[in-house]
């Protein structure tokens, strides 16, 4: 190795300073034939001897070229320089020499052994000396990890002295060729230790700058690409333990799952076209995953996969929705006819239906019904609150986080084209600047157009003609006219009370106690106490009031007999007791309390023959227990009529129909008119108009006496709707504020057993209104004996059912003088007049 790299320095030294056209130093001119030749030469150089010769490689030109191995000797100064035939001589003084060198040529010791080893023991020289081995070991240890070829190295820096070491370790190096001069020329060797150390730091921080720059670009790796890698590796493990069963091609799967997926062919051709890009992506680009999401949607969705519907057994669908469902007789007999065209015309195109009315009439629930009579499965979107068009027609997939519609997602979830879709709380749709829900369900909702229904994010048609729709809705009014003309709106108006005692015997309470861990072995619930629950606990127009009612009772109940059953449990091991404890005791004359009971009974038989002999019976007082004092009382309307001024008013809202007071009394005043209640714009323009009607009428009704021309004469009206913190609004208490006048200013009272309800004109006409039976229902569960209605809605009472009109009066109204006379005991006030003066 030593004679190798001592070679290489000197040999490509001598190669390139006889090659030299430019030198450093000074130029000798050559006396020879041809005088005007002048070669330059550098003053130093090195002396070789030969070692080696080999042949080496014949090129195609026939010239053979051979390979010489050179050791270096000494450095040399060249004195003189001549020609003697082709090849230029010189004389040379040697610089220095190895210790075990040889002359070949007639030269002395510059320096001596002597000489240099003072040179050795100069401080100086020991510091770069050290130095130089420093950064020669630093650079050794760099290389040693990177090429694992450091050994010999470490060896030749322990055992060669430092100046020759210089001369290895620089010829190791791409240096320029002037550097490598330079380092020629430096004989001094403290001068050669100082440049090589230069240099070998120079090489090494080049190393330290390249190793960062190398770090910092593997730091830079992307954890897409490493998570590539390390995929690749993960399938290049299986493949050799041939475990790819379950890591088969994701792509292929992917292709596979849609041509099962039954695509029509111009939506197929659209799903090879986004697969054949799909393939060209890496994993680790940023479309590829929503691509990916795109087509497993494709995949996904039920194009041709239907719910196979057996033989409609109408009798049976018609059993079954009786056993759902108690009353609703007419809403029963549209879904039975429906049910029947299906049977007929399976794929006729039926109309969509819209059930609306109050909550907790059961309007979800028959949608249910309607999917188990067909055979087909039922899912449920809630519209409640949706303000964003994409919402139903889905986002753009050009838009981060986007999505299908909510139709599009739930035929993925339910898997069939065809089910049974309910679209709960349409009427609770708003529109703001995302668009509006309500237009978008246009589409949706029309037999013509909803064949090719087009999401937004899947962005190619989608038949949705076999889907059967069922709408809900608490009000019509929010419901935009275009969409309410594509629906067939079925009413369904709240229970009499006699159907709620029905309905809780055969439905709530069963559920009930089911749901509370019961039986009618643990609690009994008597017909007269669940006629008092409704009665005095609940006037609502569904039963979820009267479920919670039940629960609390079913609580109660739970609560007693799991403390009896805890009280058995104690008593059982009181049984276990051994019997000469139980003979001292007794021996001792201690007084016992003992229970009998059955050997062979395990705690769980206990505690059921426990409750079997002793069921909870529900009475009033335990009704008065658990759900507190009665909330609503028959004597209401009495009290609330007592005095003059007031009138039983019928209104409806979204939760059914109510019995409204209206209250109207004077001061004095400016002759102004103040109404509070919380009221809207057209129930105070009814109230504007009652009183112009009433004022315009004094001297007809006998209001006033005849030097009185003006009622509000120093007065102020002020009229009050109670229950002021809910909203009304509507013109349906126009005659119930003109009779709350007119008792006002004759101080006769209305009565008690009369509501009314209607609209009326300028000119006193009472014009028809709607939610009659909800309000004819909601009188017959406050109470009321007598119904005022408009004339022109006494067809709207075929509706109600018959137990409810057997036990109302229902008096009929053309004009307003006809409500007056109903309306008071003995008829109108001015005929009350008439017949005092005859």
């Amino acid at each position: 190795m030593d004679s190798m790299l001592s070679q290489g320095v000197g040999s490509e030294s001598c190669e390139r300073s006889s090659n030299a056209q430019v030198s450093t130093s000074d130029a000798h001119k050559v006396d020879g034939k041809n005088p005007s030749e002048v070669i330059h030469w550098h003053n130093r150089g090195v002396a070789a001897r030969a070692l080696h010769l080999s042949r080496g490689v014949e090129k195609p030109s026939g010239r053979v070229t051979y390979i010489v191995v050179l050791e270096g000797l000494c450095r040399f100064n060249i004195e003189e320089l001549n020609t003697r035939g082709p090849y230029c001589t010189a004389k040379i003084s040697p610089l220095e020499m190895t210790k075990s060198g040889y002359f070949l040529i007639s030269i002395f010791y510059l320096l001596t052994c002597s000489e240099m080893e003072q040179v050795e023991q100069d401080p100086d020289f020991v510091t770069l000396s050290r130095q130089f081995k420093a950064i020669a070991m630093e650079l050794i240890s760099i290389l040693e990890q990177k090429q694992k070829t450091g050994g010999r190295i470490k060896v030749l820096l322990e055992t060669l002295p430092f100046h020759k070491l210089a001369d290895i370790f620089v010829a190791s190096f791409e240096i320029s060729f002037e550097e490598q001069l330079c380092m020629l020329d430096s004989v001094d060797p403290k001068v050669r230790l100082s440049k090589a150390t230069e240099l070998v730091d120079r090489h090494l921080q080049s190393i330290r700058v390249a190793e960062k720059i190398t770090q910092k670009v593997e730091g830079q790796l992307s954890k897409s690409q490493k998570e590539y890698l390390l995929r690749q590796q993960m399938r290049a493990i299986k493949e050799e333990l041939g475990d790819n069963d379950d890591d088969e091609d994701d792509l292929a799967s992917l292709e596979r799952k849609m041509q099962n997926a039954g695509m029509p062919s111009n939506i197929w051709k659209h799903a090879q076209r986004e697969l054949r890009r799909l393939k060209k992506m890496q994993p680790q680009q940023p479309g590829y995953n929503s691509s990916r999401v795109y087509l497993d949607l494709l995949a996904d969705l039920p194009w041709q996969k239907a719910s196979e519907e057996q033989e409609m057994d109408l009798k049976a669908a018609k059993d079954h929705l009786d056993c759902d469902h108690y009353g609703l007789v007419k809403i029963k007999q549209r879904i039975f006819e429906y049910l029947a065209v299906r049977k007929l015309k399976p794929d006729a195109r039926g109309p969509v239906l819209c059930f609306v009315g109050p909550p907790g009439v059961g309007k979800t629930s028959l949608a249910s019904s309607i999917a188990a009579a067909l055979g087909r499965k039922f899912i449920r979107i809630s519209l409640g609150g949706v303000k964003d068009e994409a919402d139903i027609r889905g986002h753009r997939r050009t838009y981060i986080g986007s999505m299908p519609g909510r139709l599009i997602d739930g035929l993925k979830r339910v898997g069939v084209c065809n089910p049974v879709m309910l679209l709960d709380e349409i009427d609770k749709t708003g529109s703001d600047v995302r668009g509006d829900p309500a237009s978008a369900l246009l589409e949706v909702l029309d037999p013509e157009q909803n064949k090719s229904f087009n999401d937004h994010y899947l962005n190619v048609p989608f038949d949705l003609s076999k889907v059967i729709f069922v709408a809900t809705a608490n009000r019509m009014q929010p419901i935009p006219p275009p969409l309410l003309d594509r629906m067939e709106v079925i009413e369904l108006p709240g229970y009499t009370a006699e159907e709620k005692l029905r309905i809780a015997m055969q439905h709530l309470i069963p559920r009930v106690l089911d749901q509370h861990g019961l039986s009618s072995a643990f609690l009994q619930i008597p017909e007269d106490m669940v006629k008092l629950v409704i009665q005095r606990y609940t006037r609502e127009a569904g039963v979820r009031n009267l479920e919670r009612n039940l629960a609390a009772l079913a609580r109660a109940a739970a609560v007693r007999v799991a403390e009896r059953e805890q009280a058995v449990s104690v008593s059982k091991d009181v049984h276990k007791i051994t019997s000469p404890l139980l003979d001292n005791r007794l021996a001792e004359g201690a007084e016992m309390e003992m229970e009998v009971i059955p050997i062979g009974v395990n705690n769980h038989e206990i505690s059921n023959a426990f409750r079997i002999a002793s069921p909870l019976v529900v009475d009033e007082a335990m009704l008065e227990k658990i759900l507190g004092p009665p909330r609503f009382d028959d004597r209401e309307a009495a009290d609330r009529v007592a005095t003059p001024g007031v009138s039983v008013g019928l209104v409806w809202t979204a939760f059914g129909g109510e019995v409204q007071f209206v209250e109207a009394t004077s001061v004095v005043g400016n002759g102004e008119l103040h109404l509070t209640g919380q009221l809207g714009d057209v129930i105070k323009e009814s109230a504007q108009i009652a009183l112009t009607w009433v004022r315009a009428r004094v001297a007809d009704l006998k209001l006033a006496a005849a030097e009185e021309t003006d009622l509000l004469q120093g007065k102020d009206i002020h009229i009050h709707f109670p229950a002021g913190a809910v909203p009304k609004d509507g013109p349906s208490a126009g005659v119930t504020l003109v009779t709350a006048l007119v008792s006002l200013f004759s101080q006769k009272n209305v009565r008690a057993d009369t509501a009314m309800t209607g609209e009326m004109t300028l000119r006193g006409l009472v014009l028809p209104v709607g939610g009659v039976k909800d309000k004819v229902l909601a009188a017959h569960c406050y109470g009321i004996k007598r119904v005022i209605l408009p004339e022109r809605n006494l067809k709207d009472l075929v509706e109600v059912p018959a137990a409810v009109l057997s036990s109302l009066e229902i008096l009929v109204a053309k004009r307003m003088e006809d409500v007056l006379e109903h309306a008071f005991d003995g008829g109108c006030p001015w005929r009350q007049h008439q017949h005092s003066k005859l």
